[in-house]
């Protein structure tokens, strides 16, 4: 569930399972006999909400990845690639080097 704010909504005998959610609040919502199994859906994402006789199992721990608006897909993807660029120049400093002086000695240094 992506940036999905529920207002006054009751959920009742409901089972929400393997949920990542970002950027989702529930707001005075109810739930009532409610079972949340492998979910994110922490208690600052209840605002205002009652929770009646609900069980949440297996939270999902750690730091998730969260596609919210100050962090976009193309951002991730752009530091990925910045790694390889920065190994580019000893990549090519090394082939070089190896061509003039040899594998041998090249591995003996």
């Amino acid at each position: 569930m992506k940036s999905v704010t529920f207002e006054d909504s009751l959920f009742e005998d409901c089972y929400f399972e393997d949920i990542t959610s970002s950027n989702t609040f529930f707001k005075n919502c109810t739930f009532i006999s409610t079972v949340f199994y492998n979910t994110d859906l922490f208690e600052y994402k209840f605002i205002n909400s009652r929770v009646v006789n609900s069980t949440f199992l297996h939270n999902k721990e750690g730091c998730q990845l969260d596609f919210s608006d100050n962090n976009n897909a193309y951002m991730i993807y752009f530091v990925s690639f910045l790694g390889p660029l920065a190994v580019l120049p000893g990549n090519i400093v090394s082939a070089l080097l190896m061509d003039k002086i040899g594998r041998l000695r090249m591995l003996g240094g």
